[in-house]
């Protein structure tokens, strides 16, 4: 098993999160298991860029990322060079931090 760290959203983990995944299910499949409605609007089919996350640590450690997963991120808000769709991550053994991005591509906030 491995421990997935979250940090704060103000939406989806106010106060950030901490969870226990076994190794072959997806950083989405964990979040969702364990309360975090992380946006996931093409049911995991690898079809959005909703469930996009950035991986603080622990990122060589997931699968490789492949052509589908690479072209769909361009799309992504906030994209960074260890941003990987969530349900498209799976764990391995090691540790993860993952930061959820303040928007997604469905997903903008006004202040008023």
């Amino acid at each position: 098993m491995a421990t997935i760290k979250i940090l704060p959203h103000p939406d989806y983990c106010p106060q950030g999160a901490s969870v226990q995944a076994p190794a072959g299910t997806s950083i989405c499949e964990a979040l969702l298991d364990n309360g975090i409605a992380i946006e996931h609007a093409c049911d995991m089919s690898c079809a959005c860029t909703t469930c996009h996350v950035v991986v603080r640590e622990g990122f060589k450690s997931l699968n490789e990322m492949d052509e589908n997963e690479e072209d769909l991120l361009d799309r992504a808000w906030g994209l960074e060079p260890n941003s990987r769709l969530s349900c498209q991550a799976f764990v391995a053994q090691q540790d993860l931090v993952v930061e959820i991005p303040k928007y997604s591509i469905n997903h903008a906030k006004e202040t008023h």
